[in-house]
């Protein structure tokens, strides 16, 4: 794909940054159109001198849109958000966002296209997030018919917002605290997929004709319940935790709580209503869909990474003696 121009709506991100690496390391230009361009200077060195250009856009003003995909062969969409604030809302964001950019990338000739959605995603969902998600999708498919949609589960990395965030909260609480983690009991089952892998299927959605037009969900090898996932965390980072069940029915009130928190400057909230509403459903590839094997992927286990990025958590850190 040498020389060919990729343009990454929301390539500062998580899953962005893998993106944007894997995208210049198989020789592709690589245009990175995010709302603060100044904070995304660290994507530069990813790839040879010019190889990675920045460019101001937001979704929601559609004439940077335009500028963003002027000259564009493939398009990818990462554009989302895990809560709501301010005037960043799901609606905006996801459904009216993945839109105007679907629009305007079929109306630019642009028929090499890239979503990332999210198992679960469904316009007649209770959740927001799920709904919206789910709309964005619908959008898609009618402006660019030839698009590739991919649906990861959560997906974990050195920077992810799941074990990180799950492992900051049990290092904050004293040891003999209670945390309530564990929504409905904790039996909500998750396939948890590497980003590396996430950014290689991207690649591969890109890259690969037999892709285009279809639908495929990442996951890992191998499935857990929230509880385990917990479990896993704690066992990693060295820490004694009792994970209390909070029932579904008194689960609301601590996702009001967890909102509240967001009105505090730079913090981020732990759980939200809407995300419990999410927890009621596995987040799991369903049966006889198209996976990453099917892009020629073999995911990676939490085994194999996640402790590697954890080690920060523990008492003495890397060097902290586990027994056996």
């Amino acid at each position: 794909m040498s020389g060919k121009l990729a343009v990454v709506f929301g390539g500062s991100g998580f899953i962005g940054r893998n993106v944007v690496r894997e995208l210049a390391k198989r020789g592709w230009r690589v245009r990175v159109a995010v709302r603060r361009p100044h904070h995304a200077q660290f994507l530069r060195p990813m790839g040879a001198v010019g190889q990675v250009q920045l460019i101001q856009a937001n979704v929601r003003h559609r004439p940077s849109i335009e500028r963003a995909l002027l000259g564009a062969d493939a398009v990818v969409n990462l554009v989302g958000i895990l809560f709501q604030s301010g005037s960043q809302s799901f609606e905006r964001v996801q459904a009216a966002g993945a839109a105007s950019i679907a629009g305007l990338a079929a109306a630019a000739g642009v028929s090499n296209f890239a979503h990332v959605s999210a198992i679960g995603a469904d316009a007649a969902s209770d959740s927001l997030y799920a709904r919206t998600k789910g709309e964005a999708e619908r959008a898609v498919r009618e402006a660019v018919a030839s698009a590739t949609i991919l649906r990861p589960s959560v997906v974990f990395g050195p920077e992810d917002q799941f074990f990180n965030k799950f492992a900051a909260i049990a290092g904050m609480a004293p040891s003999f605290a209670p945390l309530p983690l564990l929504i409905g009991g904790g039996a909500t089952k998750f396939q948890p997929v590497y980003v590396d892998d996430v950014a290689d299927a991207i690649c591969a959605a890109l890259e690969r004709e037999e892709a285009r037009g279809k639908t495929y969900e990442l996951g890992g090898p191998r499935t857990y319940t929230f509880r385990q996932l917990m479990e896993f965390m704690l066992a990693e980072t060295g820490q004694r935790r009792i994970l209390a069940p909070a029932p579904f029915a008194a689960a609301p009130i601590l996702g009001l709580l967890g909102e509240m928190m967001n009105w505090i400057p730079f913090f981020d909230p732990p759980i939200t209503r809407d995300q419990i509403r999410l927890l009621k459903r596995d987040n799991v590839v369903s049966p006889g869909a198209l996976t990453l094997a099917d892009l020629g992927i073999a995911p990676r286990t939490i085994e194999a990474i996640v402790p590697g990025y954890l080690a920060r958590f523990r008492k003495y850190g890397q060097f902290a003696e586990r027994l056996a």
